[in-house]
Formats: C-alpha cells, sequence, structure tokens
C-alpha cells in the first residue's frame, strides 16, 4: 500500500473513478438541483446510507460539477451561482479544504461548518443557492451556546437560507444527544418540501466478509455477543486479544507495514485528576485517549497518534487500514447469557450524553444513551478495510470473545 493510498484527499478526489450506481446518483441529483434552483420552494435531496458506502465521495464528485458549471459554464442554470458545502466534523473539513486547493474550480471558502454559514449570511441579511452537506447526522439538533448556534435546528435554518438542500444521513451514526436525529425527525422536516429520497447499501470500505459485518450489526443492534462466522477471517484480518498490550503492539507492527493502523475506543476511563486528560489502562497497555487534534492534518494521518488512542470525534467518515478496538468498562456481558448490557453510569465522555428536555424525559435518555454508545462503537468497527482487532474490558466479555475466537481459527 504506497502513502498516497492512505491520504484521505485521495481518497475523496473528484477525478477518481464512481461506479456506475454513483455515476447515475450524481447525475440525478445534478438534474434535480437544476430542476430546483429557480423554484419558489427550497427543495430537498437526501442520500441515505450506512457507513462505508461511498456517500462521501458521490458528494465530492457533485459539488465539483456544481462549481465548474457556477464559475465556467455560462449556459447552465447553476452559473454565477454561490454555492457551499457544510460539514460538522473538523476533521473531514480539513480534508476537504485540502482537496480544494488542489482544484481550479474549488475554493477553500466553499467549504464551512454549518454555524459559520448560518451566522455569516444573518450578518450579511443574504441567502445562497445550493448547500451541500455531508454527514448531515452532526448537524445540531438543538441550540448549542458553545458552538455559537443560537436557533434551534441547523437543518432547519440552512432550508430557510438556500434554494436547493443535498445532504447525507446515516441514523446509526448519530452519537451525540446535541445532534440527535431520528429518520422520521429528519423527514419531518425534508418532506414538507419538494424532495427526493436515495440509499446507497453497497459496503466499500470494509474487505471483510457480509457476515462479518453482520456480526458486528447484531453486537450493536442486538446487544448480542454471538459465535463468529466461519468466513470472519477469509481475505480480512480479523482477531480477538485476550491482552491489550498484545493487540497495541500487532496494531504498531500494521502501522510500520502499511501504515494508517489505529487503536480506538468508547467512553469509561476516568480522566486523571486536572481532569483534562483521560488515559486507557488495560494491564500493562496505557496511552492517552482522544487527543484534540490542532494541526491541519487529519487525526489518523500524523505518525505520532499510533501514540494515543482514537475516538468517533477523531476518525468518524475515515478510513484506516487497521484498528486495534477496545470495548470499554461500559460494555459488559449479563452471566449466562449472550446479552450485552451497558453501564450508563461509567461514561466518561458527559458532553456526548447531555439531557434534551426538549425530546425526551430521564427515563427515554437512558435507552437514547445506550442507543448513541452502540452508535459510536459501530462507527469504530466499521473502520478498518483490512483488519479488525478486539479487545474486551469486561472479564466475561472477554473470555467470550476470545474463546469464540480459538474456535475460528481451530476449525
Amino acid at each position: 500500500m504506497s502513502e498516497l493510498t492512505n491520504d484521505a484527499t485521495q481518497k475523496l478526489a473528484v477525478n477518481l473513478p464512481l461506479t456506475s450506481e454513483q455515476e447515475k446518483l450524481v447525475k440525478q441529483i445534478l438534474a434535480f438541483t437544476k430542476k430546483h434552483i429557480n423554484g419558489d420552494t427550497p427543495a430537498i435531496f437526501t442520500v441515505y446510507g450506512d457507513a462505508g458506502t461511498g456517500k462521501s465521495v458521490v458528494l465530492a464528485h457533485l459539488f465539483n460539477k456544481i462549481q465548474l458549471a457556477a464559475r465556467t459554464e455560462k449556459d447552465s442554470p447553476l452559473y454565477q451561482t454561490k454555492n457551499y458545502f457544510l460539514v460538522n466534523h473538523p476533521e473531514i473539513l480539513k480534508v476537504y479544504k485540502e482537496i480544494a486547493g488542489k482544484q481550479a474550480n474549488l475554493y477553500k471558502k466553499d467549504f464551512t461548518r454549518p454555524t459559520s454559514l448560518i451566522n455569516g449570511l444573518d450578518k450579511k441579511q443574504t441567502k445562497v443557492d445550493v448547500v451541500v452537506i455531508d454527514e448531515a447526522h452532526l448537524l445540531l439538533s438543538h441550540r448549542d451556546a458553545y458552538n455559537n448556534f443560537t436557533y434551534d435546528n441547523q437543518l432547519v435554518e440552512i432550508i430557510k437560507r438556500a434554494k436547493v438542500i443535498i445532504s447525507v444521513f446515516d441514523q446509526y451514526q448519530v452519537m451525540r444527544t446535541k445532534t440527535y436525529w431520528s429518520t422520521e425527525q429528519l423527514e419531518e422536516i425534508t418532506h414538507q418540501y419538494p424532495h427526493e429520497d436515495y440509499h446507497l447499501t453497497h459496503q466499500f470500505r470494509m474487505n471483510a466478509s457480509s457476515e462479518l459485518i453482520n456480526w458486528f450489526n447484531t453486537f450493536t443492534d442486538e446487544s448480542k455477543v454471538i459465535p463468529f462466522p466461519q468466513n470472519a477471517r477469509n481475505g480480512y484480518d480479523f482477531r480477538v486479544f485476550d491482552d491489550a498490550e498484545k493487540m497495541r503492539q500487532e496494531i504498531v507492527k500494521r502501522n510500520q507495514e502499511v501504515g494508517l493502523a489505529r487503536i480506538l475506543s468508547t467512553t469509561g476511563y476516568p480522566s486523571i485528576l486536572d481532569g483534562k486528560k483521560h488515559y486507557i489502562k488495560e494491564g500493562k497497555f496505557k496511552m492517552p485517549w482522544d487527543q484534540y487534534n490542532y494541526t491541519v492534518k487529519p487525526w489518523a494521518e500524523i505518525p505520532e497518534t499510533i501514540n494515543e488512542v482514537g475516538s468517533f470525534y477523531t476518525c468518524q467518515g475515515f478510513d484506516l487500514n487497521y484498528t486495534g478496538i477496545i470495548l470499554s468498562p461500559p460494555f459488559y456481558q449479563v452471566p449466562d447469557t449472550n446479552q450485552i448490557q451497558i453501564d450508563t453510569s461509567k461514561f466518561t465522555d458527559t458532553e456526548a450524553f447531555k439531557r434534551r428536555t426538549d425530546l425526551f424525559d430521564d427515563k427515554e435518555l437512558e435507552q437514547v444513551k445506550m442507543r448513541l454508545f452502540m452508535n459510536q462503537i459501530n462507527v469504530l468497527f466499521k473502520r478498518g478495510i483490512y483488519g479488525t482487532y478486539l479487545y474486551a474490558h469486561d472479564p466475561l466479555l472477554r473470555k467470550t470473545l476470545y474463546e469464540y475466537y480459538q474456535k475460528l481459527i481451530k476449525d
């Protein structure tokens, strides 16, 4: 694997070939955009798809074509339109801005965060034509003073300020209560306007068998730990460890061999006394969790992050070649069953699970917390292109997974 392959900008490059389905979808959205660009009401096109189904690739190609038409095609209905590409994820935004620096018709200023666009348009008392939204499941669905967002819903405010809105959405990548969405809530808004919906289903990222991907989904959707499918290791480096340090050492080897191999985990490890740093400690294993990335490079592409543990904050939307995933303290297996439970009292990432009195009461909040936590681990499960390694903090869950793995490699 070359360094080029490991560059996130290359994986979203607008000159890469699309599949026939993706090409057809880009043409369909372009036709929709041209049809509604001068309409009397906003129009919305939504692309649905799980992690790894190529949603961002479609958007990158689409936006390049929109801006090409806006800036060079005098006979196009999109000529001289003002268009923006939004993403509420700082790591992904860095990638798009870097791509823009290499393309004649894409400017870095075309790419921004939703709040920045909304507040900027308010200052100028103006509107825009087309807004493309990557990772729409990260849009704020509640006001957030920390992010300088003073309205109630980012999607609603974007619709008020644009003619055509194109977004991609995955309900299983909703991670925090302040960005809480369901498909039903989304469509309550989008289906008020002229709209089209499209569902992408083909998994592009992982070389894993569909049966192993289904195993990951069973774990997160049904809270069950079941035996691994017999083809779990067919063409895919799937392993389970009973020692986190040994898993780290293997991830380091993969990183030396091909790059983009990282350790990932979810919340559940207490911070040290100053309240700022979390360390994951499992036997001889000890590394800091979820360090904020102040550089312009994506977290996974910084060589030093091989000495950190990533989270969904730093890796959502990105490919990794190999992942070593630590199932953190909130996960535990119920004795004498195959059920997985979540102890929400062990959550240490309080920011992700704040109360939302406008959406649910305290009892419902507990259920929402568990769903969001499972969404977080599902995102981590879907990162590794060539391999996924697992280790569980809970002794019983660790034992069960390791025994299933030993049976798998012996059969």
